[in-house]
């Protein structure tokens, strides 16, 4: 005998799953040591931006674009687990496939250190 389907859960119910699911994948990605960095340097930035007296145009931007880092680390590690499950032999397409996740984390990371040194640099002058 199968097992019976899952019942789809819907409404407040399935706002809550949600909310449970995500959890889960934030702990996950406090494992990961990239994304404690990333994390140190953004609370660094953000004292650096209080001391500065930035403008809450510029927290909200740099909170964005950390937020979009986070997505893309949450991605890329998920690509590496799937690489490592479906292809736990080294190959060159698992390769290909970690190293784009991890250039496109890189390009994040490069845009949040660009505008948080342009915060800084344009509140000199």
């Amino acid at each position: 005998m199968g097992q019976a389907p899952i019942k789809k859960k819907t409404g407040f119910s399935h706002l809550i799953a949600a909310a449970t699911y995500s959890a889960a994948g934030a702990r996950r990605l406090l494992g990961e040591s990239a994304f404690r960095h990333e994390l140190i340097a953004f609370v660094v930035a953000m004292a650096i931006f209080t001391i500065l007296g930035a403008s809450l145009f510029q927290y909200v931007a740099m909170a964005i674009l950390f937020l979009l880092m986070i997505a893309f680390e949450a991605l890329n590690t998920a690509i590496e687990e799937i690489v490592d499950r479906v292809s736990p032999e080294i190959s060159e397409m698992g390769k290909h496939s970690k190293d784009l996740g991890s250039f496109a984390v890189f390009c994040l990371i490069i845009a949040n250190a660009v505008y948080a040194g342009y915060v800084v640099i344009s509140s000199f002058f």
